[in-house]
């Protein structure tokens, strides 16, 4: 019988690793190439990405924050209008969503009515009042400026 001959392998045991998958290079002629990676670029391409994705989301809040504050002013001056109109006098209890006229006197007296400007009729009463605009009860009992007259009655 012939002798087998020990196996003495060539390559040097430090070199030699059990999972070869785990190697950070290829290990063999068909690996796929691994190129050390630039750092400065991925990070500058990282931040630059960043910067553009922040500065978009900014700008939607900000657009939105802008929403909400013109909303607020026109509430803010829907509450002020209302106040000068419930100073008015009036003889009558006001129905949500229909039409009033807002009139003053001759004595710088506000007045509601029910009576536009155009619907006075022969006697022409309306000659004494001064029309300051067409107003309309909202559900939440403020008043929205449907046609104006005077400059202290803003359109909303």
């Amino acid at each position: 019988m012939k002798k087998k001959k020990d196996f003495i392998n060539p390559i040097d045991i430090d070199k030699v690793v059990d999972n070869p998958h785990a190697l950070e290079y290829g290990h063999h002629i068909g690996s796929a190439i691994v190129k050390p990676e630039d750092k400065g670029k991925i990070k500058g391409k990282s931040l630059s990405a960043m910067e553009y994705q922040t500065d978009q989301q900014l700008g939607q809040i900000y657009e939105q924050m802008k929403l909400l504050a013109e909303q607020a002013k026109k509430i803010a001056i829907r509450k002020e209008i209302s106040e000068r109109i419930y100073q008015a006098d009036f003889r009558f209890t006001p129905i949500i969503n229909h039409t009033y006229f807002l009139y003053e006197n001759q004595q710088n007296t506000q007045i509601l009515s029910m009576i536009g400007p155009k619907e006075w009729g022969r006697v022409r009463t309306g000659k004494n009042y001064t029309y300051l605009a067409t107003i309309k009860l909202l559900a939440d009992h403020t008043w929205n400026i449907v046609d104006t007259n005077n400059e202290m009655f803003t359109k909303i």
